[in-house]
């Protein structure tokens, strides 16, 4: 039982806020609202910088793609980008990463930017310079912050900074990479922005740097519902990311089980079954994609990993242990409801029994919240360790 500890307190006493507080059916239609909207969520991040900073780049490097693939978005060393564009996530569209005219010409103006780009759209900005940052960066930053949104200033290029000073017989990468940050914070201090903080990045090497420390900080400014969407979308290139994203995927698995709780609690016994099992099979089906899409273990983000670490697709799928690490389908779920301990899921249900009374008087719902529950969490658990599996094999190369 000890998948079953992963449950913790706050999760118990939300469930039982959602059933105390009302009947199963609503209880259940709420959390079906919850999905759907989720479903709808749509995170707008706005890239932007001096023309050559590296700005497309930056966006194919988060969507997981390079310079060159479909879809890509394009680069240049001259501006490229002539009005905003947006790219959408090739596995999570309702993420899109807009690409917004160059910034630092003669004529430009913070305010008549934003209005041009049409500020409104976006849930927050990136401001991307491969040099020292400029008036022209603070000036967009302080209009930014006047209309109540966030920014994060990024220095791009460090590798090529790296490889350019390695030649030096002093040469010492966590000095050279301090002395960077701090003339970056004062270049934007001298033009009047008040504590300016600059993440590091390289958008060839996005796992090294500061690119940790940047999502982090992202996510815990956003609000929950597109901090959650986030999580998906980000590519899982550190062991960081890896956890984070298992932790976030985790706080919807008794949601789920209590809408497949609620379909086999109705008492209609023939009907029931059948709507029971391909509730489940559905419920299953479309999680656990989500899963295998969130930590990168489709072909093409193995792919992508593989041409990044120098290790070939076949020595990373060699570490990959769950029958999950292929394509998601109906038959493979319901061959791993079938062959689910019963042993195990008695036990699981007689666990949630005592937990959420609502389903303790409900056989039959009980034993279907059990059943998705402890699929989820095993298949989460699985997948999750597979994905970590891969990144060591990757980070073993490329050290």
């Amino acid at each position: 039982m000890d998948d079953f500890d992963t449950i913790d307190d706050a999760e118990i006493k939300e469930i039982r806020r959602a059933l105390d507080s009302e009947d199963l059916p609503s209880a259940v239609g709420k959390i079906k609202d919850y999905f759907a909207q989720q479903e709808r969520v749509e995170l707008n991040i706005a890239v932007t910088g001096e023309s050559g900073s590296g700005k497309s780049t930056f966006i194919n490097a988060f969507r997981g793609l390079g310079d060159e693939d479909e879809g890509s978005a394009e680069t240049g060393v001259v501006e490229t980008t002539i009005q905003p564009t947006a790219y959408p996530h090739p596995k999570f569209p309702n993420v899109k990463l807009w690409d917004l005219p160059g910034i630092g010409t003669p004529r430009f103006k913070a305010d008549e930017y934003l209005k041009q780009v049409e500020f409104a759209r976006y849930d927050f900005f990136i401001i991307i310079a491969s040099d020292r940052f400029r008036e022209c960066h603070a000036n967009l930053a302080e209009e930014i912050l006047n209309m109540k949104k966030k920014f994060y200033f990024i220095r791009s290029k460090i590798d090529s900074n790296i490889q350019a000073e390695k030649r030096k017989k002093t040469f010492n990468e966590a000095d050279m990479l301090d002395a960077i940050r701090k003339n970056c914070i004062k270049g934007l201090e001298e033009t009047g922005l008040l504590s300016p903080t600059v993440f590091l990045i390289s958008c060839f090497k996005l796992d090294l740097y500061d690119f940790n420390r940047l999502e982090e900080t992202m996510e815990k400014e956003l609000p929950q519902h597109k901090k959650d969407v986030l999580m998906l979308a980000l590519p899982n290139i550190t062991l960081e990311i890896n956890n984070r994203k298992k932790k976030a995927l985790q706080g919807n698995i008794w949601k789920l089980a209590l809408v497949s709780a609620s379909i086999a609690a109705v008492p209609i016994p023939l009907i029931n079954a059948t709507a029971s099992i391909s509730a489940d099979v559905s419920i299953l089906v479309y999680e656990l994609n989500k899963y295998y899409k969130a930590f990168g273990l489709d072909p093409n983000s193995l792919q992508k990993l593989s041409e990044r670490s120098g290790k070939s697709v076949n020595e990373l799928r060699a570490v990959l242990k769950s029958p999950l690490n292929t394509e998601i389908t109906k038959d493979l779920v319901i061959r791993l409801l079938t062959s689910s301990s019963l042993f195990l899921v008695e036990s699981a249900a007689e666990y949630f029994l005592g937990l959420i009374p609502v389903l303790g008087s409900l056989a039959s719902g009980s034993l279907s919240f059990a059943t998705i529950y402890y699929l989820l969490q095993r298949c989460l658990n699985e997948l999750a360790e597979d994905a970590h599996n891969v990144l060591i094999a990757a980070l073993q190369t490329e050290v």
